[in-house]
């Protein structure tokens, strides 16, 4: 693979192949846009995938069905080469679409006029964006959504100008007009003709931004094998999935990513798959390490339901749509959402060098800040998650929980994150796993806090053991986000919650300890 003659990046876009070649291969779809294709509807706010005015629809085929899969993406923070066999629809697609269905040829699309009527715009910058997140709501779904939902679909967008409540009556007006949906065949025809003739994935070669007179190569492969032979030959390379967070070292911290191996199209690698139980061994969920944050957190929360909650927190639908679980677990932030949950789940990393594979729990990986367990030239194949036995909290004798606390509700980075299971054997608590995120230099579990519990009556006497463990097990940092003892003090906090929500006399229900349930 590493001697795969390059070729250039082709993907759809206004209804028609583009063939991009000779641009560095770090060049955002946003760069794109506005700098070559002289698409400047779509819009730069922050460039970092938070304030959702870069929103633009990514669409793919679907391989078993044959059907067009559309995403939200931030094209601030996605590199040119990742669109390679798929189309990609901005705010002027949008607007096509009205103008071709008015009369006059001079209308604009319902989405569009519900947010001019409902005065869902002010200055106007952030508006596109939220065109997009609406018409992606609009072209999945006939009616219109419940207005939980709606606001879920759109909290990738932060601009609110305007306030909330005209946004959101548009997205529920859109529906009132009469129905405008985009003509899936000529586009799936495009994409069919460029799955028939991409070979075996892509290589692409272009100049450096930062080092004139260097040439910087991307290669992105489309199988398993494929990327396991790529990945052995060239151990130094950087890995790339979803790009929400490499994306940012380029566009904040200017540094060259040198050669990159993306897994974005590697088809093993999107799956997620239940294996039943065998003998004493539970269910598990196996997690491929490119599969989307959305699918993955849908995939555990159709089987746990106490994590939706966390599921619709975790950033937003466009970073959800292209960052991916495995990614955020080999990340290795000591503030990523998912580890804390999946170290409560007591899950194991799927580890590949070459054609050999070994499994590690996810507990052992993380050696120290930033630092982890993989050797050189092994990459995370996916993720294995034990089921738990029965409907969680429904007699079964387990409790799970996970909680994030952030300054701000949607779309934010944690203070802290929690994820906390208990196993009861009658009244005594025979097992505990608590995950913790943002307490350390890494997610981490709480041995201390754990052997409080364990043996113990699950009692308000247990509860004060196990907050006065936490600082045995956690000295916290003061940074922007949050100082020390805050955090100390919102881990207990939480601790308590747990406790409230699953002592045996009288728990609370969701509804008196949370002020927004999640209920879409």
């Amino acid at each position: 693979m590493t001697d795969h003659p390059t070729r250039p990046i082709r993907f759809v876009h206004r209804g028609q192949i583009q063939q991009v070649d000779g641009l560095p291969p770090t060049t955002t779809v946003l760069q794109w846009l506005r700098e070559q294709a002289r698409c400047t509807g779509t819009k730069e706010g922050c460039a970092e995938g938070d304030c959702g005015a870069c929103t633009v629809v990514v669409a793919e085929l679907d391989e078993t069905t044959g059907e067009l899969q559309r995403r939200t993406v931030n094209s601030c923070i996605q590199f040119l080469p990742t669109l390679d066999g798929q189309a990609l629809f901005t705010v002027e697609d949008v607007s096509e679409l009205g103008r071709q269905a008015s009369p006059d040829g001079n209308g604009l699309h319902p989405c569009q006029e519900a947010l001019v009527s409902c005065h869902g715009s002010q200055c106007g910058f952030c508006t596109p964006g939220f065109v997009m997140s609406l018409w992606h709501a609009y072209e999945q779904s006939p009616t219109a959504l419940p207005r939980p939902a709606l606001a879920d679909a759109l909290a990738g967008n932060l601009c609110r100008c305007t306030g909330y409540r005209p946004i959101l009556d548009a997205g529920e007006r859109m529906h009132d007009a009469p129905k405008v949906t985009l003509d899936e065949a000529p586009v799936r025809a495009l994409l069919q003709q460029l799955a028939d003739n991409s070979g075996n994935g892509l290589a692409y070669e272009g100049p450096s931004r930062s080092q004139p007179g260097t040439r910087q190569r991307f290669h992105s492969p489309r199988t398993l094998d494929e990327l396991a032979a790529l990945r052995a030959a060239l151990p130094q390379a950087r890995l790339l999935a979803g790009s929400t967070d490499i994306g940012l070292w380029v566009n904040k911290q200017f540094r060259e990513l040198g050669e990159v191996i993306h897994l974005g199209r590697v088809r093993e690698l999107r799956t997620t798959a239940l294996q039943a139980a065998e003998g004493d061994a539970p269910a598990t969920l196996l997690i491929g390490a490119g599969a989307s944050l959305e699918s993955a957190w849908s995939a555990l929360s159709a089987h746990l339901p106490a994590l939706k909650e966390i599921w619709l927190r975790f950033a937003s639908p466009p970073v959800r749509h292209a960052g991916t679980m495995g990614g955020n677990v080999a990340n290795g932030s000591p503030i990523g959402d998912s580890a804390p949950i999946l170290l409560a789940l007591d899950a194991s990393l799927v580890l590949r060098r070459g054609p050999a594979t070994r499994e590690l729990p996810l507990s052992a990986f993380y050696l120290d800040y930033m630092k982890n367990d993989l050797q050189p030239g092994e990459f995370v194949q996916a993720i294995r998650v034990p089921l738990l036995t029965a409907g969680v909290g429904a007699g079964a004798g387990e409790h799970l929980r996970a909680y994030k606390v952030s300054k701000r509700r949607d779309s934010d980075i944690s203070s802290v994150c929690a994820g906390l299971y208990l196993r009861m054997e009658g009244e005594r608590i025979a097992e505990a796993r608590l995950g913790w995120g943002g307490l350390a230099g890494t997610a981490r579990r709480a041995p201390a806090t754990e052997a409080a519990l364990v043996g113990q009556v699950w009692s308000e006497a247990t509860l004060r053991a196990a907050q006065a463990a936490l600082a045995q097990d956690f000295q916290p940092l003061t940074d922007l986000r949050a100082s020390a003892s805050y955090r100390l003090r919102t881990a207990r906090n939480l601790l308590e919650r747990f406790w409230l929500e699953t002592r045996t006399d009288a728990p609370l229900p969701a509804s008196a300890v949370q002020v927004w349930p999640a209920t879409c």
